[in-house]
């Protein structure tokens, strides 16, 4: 009974003790009576005593009686005070007699009723509590019953007349196995007759349609069980779903496929005809891998060849052809299922030999895979023996998945402080090692029973590897986190890939891939050792290619798994950490009894104005660690350099690292609209990209060992900051302490605050720069000794990356100066003299000044040169004022060694050469628009100086500034002296790049404000002022380049409008699509944190018409000089060069230089001679303006104007390219 009943029950008991013949029992003295005044009563002083006593030894009976009701109902809200009972028991008085009460015995009357009362309430609450123990015991057999795991579902449900009616006669049937009569009538069977609305739902299931989240998340589901050897679940499932009207359109041709390709490679033909019905049933069509599974399944049985030939004929009655079937990509074995079952039907097919590669016709790369002409393609300057040596080794790391690397921070001595933390951290990782292993089970077997019940779980996924390698993830990402943290939604993602990496890899290894991989890499080897010889010489993709051009088609790569299902995974293993590692309080004393906390707390914390969740190590745990000093640290092994040459990249899902996946188009996670393009794309148009990402990658790098002592000396001491070492946290400033007053003001309390939050941002801006440091530092370390290479990919543009991101060139100064070409080359007759000029470059002391020149300031300041190769700490250190420092060193040193050798044209150098655009977005743009006078501005016209088109931009803002101070402009007088280069080179840059004139405004007060002479107070005004005279000089010099910048950007704004993002295809036929879209948010609720992720990548969202029309010009820009570079990149290894470049930026060494510069310009001639502008507005029109024509008039209006932009194509000028061949300082 509740508290509230039993309230009202007792205000309620002076009624029940009421005299019969009197309106109320009298009250004491003082007592309010029911209408609210005081009353007295007229008994005498004797009789009230007994009326008193009556009153508590009734009332003591009545409380008895109800507790020990109470008692016996075990109701737990009501409390009764034992003392007071007791006290009442223990006094003096007796309850008088009942004779003595009354003569009309009116007591008894008064008792009975109450007792009445009581007894009903009391059948009402047996009643009540036998209803709650039925209810509570169905309750528990339905608990009970859920605890076991349900049965899985076979047959169908909820299917058509039609298909049920087949159904019915089959278990009418004979009594044999009519299993293999059935599905020849199955595959005769039409598919469900579908109304209109099931019609167009089918349409947008299509192939081509972009699956929704939630069947990504399914198909992934299904393709996961297949894996993990749950394949019954996954009918189950599949069977839910179809007997579900809503779920059912849900369900694609792909998912009742992967289910039948499970129950194939199984024989299990009745399953296989189960989900055969409800393919048709739903109103699809069998597809040739419908086919495909059901011939493997019949091979695999051994069926009678009448069955094959009747599904032979079916196929081929659906239209559907058999070598288009053996064309499928699939297992060896599949293939030799399917063959099996053919051949019974036609014992003298053959399949068809595969036909021979095709070749790229693109105009700009015939020369590239010409078969006449003369080629020498580099070779690696390693034998076969290491290299195979090395593919074992790269091997082994990829099938551990990590590597653990000694880190580079100072070692500490070891104390027994230090010997005590490492074994109570010892102790502690086995004791969660355990404690993680339980927790997982636990979790697995929940999952499994949710999953029997016909909803996709995460538990196929769980099942993918054991649970010793899930422990040991869970451990690794436990030790890498840093003590601030790490945000929730960064930590699951990066735990669901790590999963999806292990499980491909795992899953290649069980499936015999290595050794096949191991068998075709053997013989691309002869390709590339230097003592090995091939009959022909080719690109190493073609050859590639040939190597398994015997072998049937490869089995499908693992498709990725989608961004919710990773979030999805990682999460539950995040929360896995936090619930089942736990540490004691106190790690001092005894722990057996000593309360246990959590290690990992889940905090929020805002940035950026958003709420975000964090995973966060307690204080003790990071002090522990700190204490133990453990010098090691753990990579996933696609963030290392590899130590073989990487596989080619011969497709959109093959190539770079051996079994890790890697993506050839990088993109932001959840995007999928640039995998598709690459996918629809005939082979051959990748040839180029494919070739040049795989040229890249075979590039051999080694470690500069003098330049990483140097660092190393400077990173384990104080660091030096100016020079790119991050102090350690020893180093790092206090925070500021400020005594806040009692009365101190709102406004200095902001201050406060402010101060300590940008000391707290800079604090955690220098811990991410030292740990960047030190895996950079620890890896070069640890690669010190060992050649290794950087496999390639590019994003959505088509400029290329170095895949490992901690160690490669394509990083700061530092980052470049630790590397050098493993393969070294005598300098040669002028091989020197590039030395020097490289090394002047790097200064940036003589930008404007010809190479001549810069020769001869090299050669006086020799000494100094000398100096800093022998004592680039103790000595004058010269190199220290270059604008790149590290690697001024590093060609100091490279210089020393060259003059001071016996034959400098002899000495053999490892140290690439840099020969870097002139703003190179300006050249691409004064070449489509033939702009002489932007042409003259960026080098592409041969002079005897370099033109600067910074300083040129910079005077004309100033000769438009002279006249406005002329005029009295009070702005323009202030900025007299302060017009610089330097203000405007930022802006100019960018212009290129789509910057707007608010972006520029900021650009250039950023620049002001270092100017400590310039008046600050007028840096607001100034920026505005200067920003405008920079758009208006850029208008005067480059007027091709601005009218070619406005028809991108128009004609990117009308496609936008029409609701389609912008593509185009490069000239090199890599597609390109601009992933702008508007912001979709995809949730994942439940767990400890609900998180929102927020993607502009989506494309099934609107466009983002802002960013697609800012996005187009310097997209389209950048696609352009990735066609240069890849060019370039293709004609070098034509001619044995070895090239790699940082986007415009081109290396070779130092004896080759020449030769690439003359590839370089004769291939921009060759790219801009072709007619680009006009080929893209072919390529809108036919894409964007031939739909047919639409119902809205504004669809037709806005379609019509979009046609006369892009045929309104910007004139071009006539500047002639051939001069760019002469230019020596177009790239320099």
């Amino acid at each position: 009974m509740s508290a509230l009943r039993w309230g009202r029950g007792a205000a309620g008991l002076g009624r029940a003790l009421r005299i019969p013949g009197r309106r109320c029992l009298p009250t004491e003295e003082g007592a309010v009576g029911p209408r609210g005044r005081r009353r007295t009563s007229s008994a005498c002083p004797r009789e009230q005593d007994r009326q008193k006593e009556w009153g508590r030894a009734e009332l003591l009976e009545v409380l008895e009686a109800r507790v020990r009701q109470l008692q016996a109902e075990s109701v737990s809200e009501v409390t009764v005070n034992r003392v007071d009972m007791a006290r009442l028991r223990e006094s003096s008085f007796q309850p008088p007699a009942k004779a003595e009460v009354g003569a009309g015995g009116s007591i008894p009357g008064v008792r009975g009723r109450w007792a009445e009362k009581l007894d009903k309430e009391r059948q009402t609450m047996q009643k009540r509590k036998r209803r709650l123990e039925v209810k509570l015991q169905a309750r528990a057999q339905r608990l009970a019953q859920e605890q076991l795991p349900a049965a899985l579902q076979v047959e169908p449900r909820r299917l058509s007349g039609q298909m049920a009616g087949c159904l019915q006669r089959w278990a009418r049937g004979s009594l044999g196995n009519p299993w293999e009569e059935q599905l020849a009538q199955v595959l005769r069977e039409a598919p469900r007759k579908l109304s209109r609305q099931e019609e167009q739902a089918l349409e947008d299931r299509g192939p081509e349609a972009r699956l929704s989240n939630q069947q990504q998340k399914l198909l992934a589901f299904f393709e996961c069980c297949l894996h993990s050897g749950h394949l019954p679940l996954a009918h189950h499932v599949l069977v839910t779903y179809h007997g579900r009207v809503q779920q059912q359109q849900l369900l694609t041709l792909t998912m009742y496929n992967t289910v039948m390709l499970g129950w194939a490679r199984k024989g299990a033909l009745k399953e296989l005809v189960y989900v055969l019905v409800m393919l048709k049933d739903s109103g699809l069509a069998p597809d040739l891998q419908s086919y495909a599974a059901a011939l493997q399944c019949m091979g695999r049985l051994g069926q009678e060849a009448t069955t094959i030939k009747r599904c032979l004929k079916q196929m081929a009655q659906d239209g559907l052809q058999l070598p288009d079937l053996l064309a499928l990509p699939m297992s060896v074995e599949e293939r030799a299922a399917i063959l099996c079952a053919v051949h019974k039907a036609k014992p003298t097919f053959r399949p068809s030999p595969r036909p021979p590669a095709p070749v790229n016709t693109s105009p700009l790369l015939r020369e590239i895979y010409a078969k006449d002409g003369p080629v020498s393609y580099p070779k690696l300057h390693l034998p076969l023996k290491t290299l195979e040596g090395c593919f074992q080794q790269q091997l082994q790391v990829e099938l551990a998945t990590s590597i653990q690397v000694k880190s580079v921070e100072k070692e500490q001595p070891l104390t027994a402080e230090v010997l005590q933390a490492r074994k109570t951290l010892k102790d502690l990782r086995a004791r969660w090692e355990a404690a993680l292993g339980r927790a997982l089970q636990d979790t697995k077997a929940e999952l499994a029973r949710v999953a029997h019940r016909g909803r996709p779980t995460l538990y196929p996924y769980l099942c993918l590897l054991s649970e010793r390698d899930f422990v040991q993830l869970l451990m690794q990402v436990l030790q890498e986190l840093p003590p601030q943290g790490e945000s929730l939604i960064h930590l699951a993602y990066e735990l669901g890939l790590r999963v999806f990496n292990r499980h491909v890899v795992q899953n290649r290894q069980r499936d015999e891939q290595v050794q096949a991989l191991w068998q075709r890499y053997r013989q691309y080897l002869q390709l590339l050792a230097c003592d090995a010889q091939v009959a022909e010489p080719c690109l190493p993709r073609q050859y590639w290619e040939a190597l398994g051009a015997s072998n049937p088609p490869e089995a499908p790569p693992e498709q990725p798994w989608p961004l919710p299902v990773l979030l999805q995974l990682g999460k539950q293993l995040a929360e896995l950490l936090v619930q089942a590692v736990q540490m004691p309080r106190s790690l001092a004393g005894p722990q057996s009894g000593c309360q246990l906390i959590p290690v990992l707390y889940h905090v929020y914390s805002f940035r950026n104005l958003h709420q975000v969740g964090f995973l966060k190590p307690h204080p003790a745990f990071s002090q522990l660690r700190a204490a133990a000093a453990e010098r090691v640290l753990t990579f996933e092994a696609v963030e290392l350099p590899m130590l073989c040459p990487p596989v080619p990249w011969s497709s959109p899902h093959t190539g770079a690292f051996l079994l890790t996946p890697t993506k050839l188009m990088r993109a932001v996670e959840g995007t999928t609209q640039h995998q598709r393009l690459l996918e629809r794309c005939p082979p051959t148009t990748l040839h180029g990209a494919l070739d040049t990402l795989t040229q890249l990658g075979n590039c051999a790098w080694r470690i500069n060992g003098q330049v990483l002592d140097l660092v190393l000396a400077l990173f384990t001491a104080k660091g030096c900051a100016p020079l790119g070492v991050p102090p350690p946290p020893s180093e790092v400033s206090r925070p500021p302490r400020a005594c806040l007053q009692p009365g101190a003001s709102p406004a200095h309390k902001a201050e406060v605050r402010r101060e300590l939050a940008r000391w707290l941002k800079a604090a955690r801006e220098l811990h991410s720069l030292r740990m960047d440091a030190l895996r950079r530092l620890s890896l070069a370390q640890h690669l010190r000794h060992r050649v290794f290479w950087l496999p390639h990919n590019m994003d959505f543009r088509g400029r290329t990356y170095p895949c490992p991101p901690h160690l490669s060139h394509l990083g700061s100064d530092l980052a470049r100066a630790l590397l050098e070409f493993a393969e070294g080359r005598p300098l040669g007759p002028r091989g020197l003299d590039w030395l020097k000029l490289h090394l002047v470059n790097l200064t940036g002391f003589k930008k404007r000044e010809p190479l001549s020149a810069r020769l001869a300031f090299a050669n006086t300041v020799m000494d100094d040169i000398l100096d800093s190769a022998d004592r680039p700490m103790t000595g004058r250190q010269w190199w220290r004022d270059a604008d790149e420092p590290w690697q001024t060193l590093a060609c100091c040193m490279e210089v020393a060694r060259a003059v001071r050798a016996p034959d400098p044209a002899a000495y053999i150098s490892h140290f690439p050469i840099h020969q870097d655009g002139s703003c190179n977005g300006l050249q691409h743009y004064a070449a489509l628009g033939r702009d002489s006078v932007g042409a003259a501005s960026v080098n592409l016209v041969p002079s005897e100086q370099p033109q600067d088109v910074y300083s040129g931009v910079a005077a004309q803002v100033e000769v438009f500034r002279a006249q406005d101070a002329a005029r009295g402009v009070r702005v323009a007088q202030v900025l007299e002296g302060f017009v610089s280069r330097k203000v405007v080179k930022q802006t100019v840059m960018t212009v290129v790049y789509g910057v707007t004139r608010y972006g520029g405004r900021l650009q250039i007060e950023k620049r002001l404000r270092e100017l400590h002479a310039f008046p600050q107070e007028f840096v607001w005004e100034a920026s505005h002022y200067l920003v405008r005279q920079v758009f208006n000089s850029l208008q005067e010099m480059f007027s091709g380049t601005r009218a070619i910048q406005h028809w991108l950007t128009e004609s990117a704004r009308l496609i936008s409008l029409m609701g389609s993002a912008v593509e185009w295809v490069t000239p090199l036929g890599i597609p390109v699509i601009q992933p702008y879209h508007h912001v979709s948010k995809l949730v994942i609720n439940g767990g400890i944190q609900s998180m929102t992720v927020s993607s502009s990548g989506d494309s099934s969202q609107k466009p983002n018409t802002l960013k697609q029309r800012n996005g187009f010009p310097p997209n389209f820009i950048h696609s352009l000089d990735s066609s240069h570079m890849m060019l370039t990149a293709l004609h070098c290894y034509r001619r044995g060069l070895t090239f790699v470049s940082v986007h415009d930026c081109f290396w070779t060494h130092a004896a080759d230089v020449p030769i690439m510069n003359q590839v370089c310009r004769e291939q921009f001639v060759r790219l801009h001679s072709q007619p680009i502008l006009q080929e893209l507005s072919q390529f809108l029109v036919k894409r964007f303006c031939s739909e047919p024509r639409s119902l809205k008039l504004s669809k037709n209006l806005q379609r019509v104007k979009l046609l006369e932009t892009l045929l309104s194509v910007p004139e071009t000028g006539a500047f002639d390219l051939e001069q760019v061949l002469r230019s020596p300082y177009f790239f320099s």
